[in-house]
């Protein structure tokens, strides 16, 4: 009797078992079904305040939460900051035309950063006039803005300037040509008073809109100055040698020989090995009918284009970039967290009027034309949630939750003249890995003014590589620079994310390297190993000089792996613990039987 039970019982449990291998797997071909889904959180961002052309990410109260700078009109900079309730983004810091020292000017741009050397965060707009482009900064005090104390440069730019560290002390210092002179110049801003220097040993005529970089092109892990001119070299590449900017020819120095409209450069870790490429979107003729996406990779002798996207065809409709004052722009960011970073643009309908958002995926190369590429971009017809939003003008990514998934900001054109922003959270479940890393200013450790820490100050400059093993045993790498570009909305974030894709291996080891100083020999450069995956490291480079000493911090971010081993775990303990629940039941049943049985027997003889 007792076995009879224990078999039944067995027959039964392999139907539930059963049953739960069905279900696990229709939960897991729904989720890879909308592993890529998105998901529209405007409201839950933003509430009504959901207006305006979004121009700058940053930290300002050094909370370690991302707040987002919004220009309005181009009459007022609202800082909206990250808040743990609903709406998660709140306007809290206004600058608005009252304050500027001329209030018919129209702001242009936004670039928080440290620019006194305070360690706490100030913010720099640029406004237009007639007279060229003026630069305005307001200092950070008691982490927010004193609206009350600000300082208005005494030199005009021709346009808006490039935010770098040129003679690398880390602190932000303010680069371009200024008025009437015509010459490249430098403004250092340390302790708030301006002293001017020339930049460059010959004159550069600069494009506008200019797309220059402040980005290591050499592998040396000092960052170098990349510029867009207007002269017979479309393309200049100053290398930071000791320090010192010398001008070199290691990227082609004039685009593709088809191309009609060029649009704006952008400096990418492309195919995976720890090399930053030069990505450039043109149009082959000046209405933007036929579009496509070169790459230039460095470290080679001679560097060539080569097209890593032209297929702009959906079915019977073309689609190309969309020609206009700002050109051609890509924001990048590795969107499915594989280790190679995707991009978002804004395409036109060529035989319509509607302009929309696409994802450019990052996939290997199935085309001969990309063949020494070895990756190329293939653009997500898919998308429905960011096809509903028409008329877009602007798309970047941005890290809505702090999980180190990249989510989506999208602007659109409204009725009324200002823009409409749309948010949409990344519903990648794939559950790849990444590290997030912020490196820092250094310029204090513990004892920092008002006691309060610089997470938040932006830093441009500083360069990120990692090194690891893949689950198939091979070598990847990938790199990545903090904030290179800060004109003409790059929306650069102040941290970089490396995705590290589906291997849950320890980071072998993640090189850190900042600027020089001029006559500086050493490479400033430290390495960390066996970093964990889904962590964010913060770098604080303290003394600027010394590696060695350099420390970091390291917060985790737990995976969704983790969160589904547990449950399967719970849930196959409590399964357990049910069926040996059950079959001592039975057991205890089958004993009482026995003992009422053998009860009967012993008064039977007894009689």
């Amino acid at each position: 009797m007792a076995f009879g039970g224990v078999v039944r019982i067995c027959r039964s449990t392999r139907m539930l078992l059963l049953k739960l291998n069905i279900l696990t797997f229709l939960v897991y071909f729904s989720g890879l079904c909308c592993s890529y889904a998105l998901q529209d959180v405007t409201a839950e961002l933003f509430g009504t305040e959901n207006y305006g052309t979004i121009a700058a990410f940053g930290d300002l109260n050094s909370d370690k939460q991302t707040d987002i700078f919004i220009i309005r009109n181009q009459a007022e900079v609202v800082v909206f900051l990250a808040d743990p309730k609903i709406p998660y983004f709140k306007p809290k810091v206004r600058i608005n035309k009252d304050v500027l020292p001329v209030s018919s000017a129209a702001i242009t741009s936004v670039v928080p950063g440290d620019y006194d050397g305070d360690s706490q965060m100030d913010v720099l707009l640029t406004t237009e006039s007639k007279a060229g482009t003026s630069a305005l900064i307001f200092w950070g005090r008691n982490q927010t803005l004193d609206l009350d104390d600000s300082l208005l440069l005494n030199k005009t730019f021709t346009d808006q300037p490039l935010i770098m560290d040129f003679n690398g002390d880390m602190i932000p210092d303010i680069f371009g040509v200024t008025n009437p002179s015509l010459k490249s110049e430098v403004c250092y801003l340390a302790k708030r008073t301006l002293e001017w220097k020339n930049a460059l040993s010959s004159p550069v005529k600069l494009r506008k809109p200019h797309s220059n970089a402040f980005i290591d092109l050499n592998k040396d892990f000092t960052a170098d100055l990349f510029l867009t001119t207007d002269g017979p070299m479309f393309f200049e590449t100053w290398i930071s040698k000791n320090g010192n900017f010398t001008q070199e020819d290691i990227l082609p120095s004039t685009p593709p020989e088809k191309a009609n409209v060029v649009g704006q450069s952008s400096f990418i870790d492309f195919d995976g090995d720890g090399v930053q490429d030069h990505l450039l979107p043109v149009c082959l003729d000046a209405a933007c009918q036929q579009s496509e996406i070169y790459v230039a990779k460095t470290g080679q002798d001679k560097p060539e284009w080569v097209r890593v996207l032209s297929n702009f065809q959906q079915r019977s409709t073309v689609w190309g970039f969309v020609p206009g004052e700002l050109r051609p722009a890509l924001h990048l960011g590795d969107y499915n967290l594989d280790g190679f970073p995707d991009a978002l643009v804004v395409l036109r309908n060529t035989s319509g009027s509607g302009q929309q958002a696409f994802l450019l995926d990052n996939v290997p190369c199935n085309d001969a034309s990309c063949h020494n590429a070895g990756r190329m971009f293939r653009i997500r017809w898919d998308q429905s949630d960011l096809g509903a939003i028409q008329n877009a003008v602007m798309a970047t990514f941005f890290d809505i939750y702090e999980d180190g998934i990249l989510d989506m900001l999208v602007l659109s054109r409204g009725e009324d003249k200002d823009l409409i922003i749309h948010a949409l959270k990344n519903n990648f479940e794939a559950d790849a890995y990444f590290v997030k890393v912020m490196v820092l200013s250094g310029l204090c450790s513990n004892n920092c003014p008002e006691g309060v820490k610089p997470f938040g100050v932006n830093q441009p400059g500083p360069y990120v590589m990692y090194t690891t093993v893949d689950s198939n045993g091979n070598q990847k790498n990938a790199s990545a620079g903090q904030l290179s570009q800060s004109a003409h909305f790059s929306l650069q974030l102040p941290y970089t994310v490396l995705g590290l894709g589906r291997s849950a291996n320890f980071l072998d080891h993640l090189f850190v390297g900042i600027p020089r100083q001029p006559g500086e020999m050493e490479i400033r450069k430290q390495e960390w190993t066996a970093i964990i995956p889904n962590s964010q490291l913060i770098v604080i480079p303290y003394p600027h000089n010394r590696p060695r000493s350099w420390s970091a911090k390291l917060y985790l971010t737990p995976s969704n792996s983790v969160l589904l081993t547990a449950i399967a775990l719970i849930g196959v303990c409590v399964f357990i613990l049910v069926i040996i629940g059950i079959l001592h039941w039975q057991e205890k049943k089958a004993d009482d039987r026995e003992k009422r049985q053998e009860a009967h027997r012993f008064h039977f003889d007894a009689m």
